[in-house]
């Protein structure tokens, strides 16, 4: 009798930030968000010279959890999702442990967008949203089988989402997203007239 099973599965965790950890409220992460944006200078002065949409924290500052008692919750917060995550993918960590690498604030204006990329040297990465305004863009997540597929027909339309070459995401504000940091992802174009707001991090095996 025939069988087909999937193979090499990846995953993807969503939750509400608040399931685990500290409670925080995304007013707070937001203000602290813009209120850093506006002092950064370094990190608008990056920004302009790379053509980078919004602001971004992600070449200017490495320590917000340790400026910011509201990033050191986050950062607690994230610490229990991180674990939870890499019990599903059931890793064997030995004697070490994943620790937050980096995290960085992105502000996302209308029209802004985000080239599809991975996050070389990290194990798991991530991004809490803290503003979703309606049109916001999803998150785009590709099949990392994709170079591989060579001379493969398209999927159908209504295909599975596991067969599928992209799949979109589409979160809300409270909401937080892990994967492989393998994983190639993007965000289109921000298609709301108001800014999407969201920090995205990195865990590292130590």
């Amino acid at each position: 009798m025939s069988q087909t099973e999937s193979l090499f599965v990846t995953r993807l965790y969503r939750a509400r930030l608040s399931e685990l950890g500290p409670a925080i409220a995304t007013s707070e992460l937001e203000a602290s968000c813009y209120s850093i944006a506006e002092d950064d200078e370094a990190g608008q002065q990056w920004c302009e010279e790379n053509a980078y949409p919004g602001y971004t924290s992600y070449a200017s500052l490495s320590d917000l959890p340790w400026r910011f008692p509201v990033f050191a919750d986050l950062k607690q917060a994230l610490d229990v999702h991180v674990m939870a995550f890499a019990a599903d993918l059931e890793f064997d960590l030995g004697d070490g442990r994943l620790e937050l690498e980096d995290l960085w604030i992105n502000i996302l204006p209308e029209g802004g967008t985000h080239a599809s990329h991975i996050h070389p040297h990290s194990v798991i990465s991530g991004t809490t949203y803290i503003t979703m305004p309606d049109g916001a863009s999803a998150l785009k997540l590709e099949d990392p089988r994709s170079a591989r597929m060579m001379a493969a027909p398209p999927r159908r339309k209504d295909a599975r989402a596991e067969l599928r070459t992209f799949v979109y995401v589409t979160p809300q504000a409270g909401d937080v997203l892990l994967w492989e940091s393998w994983l190639r992802h993007e965000v289109p174009m921000n298609m709301a007239e108001d800014e999407r707001v969201s920090v995205s991090f990195n865990y590292k095996w130590v």
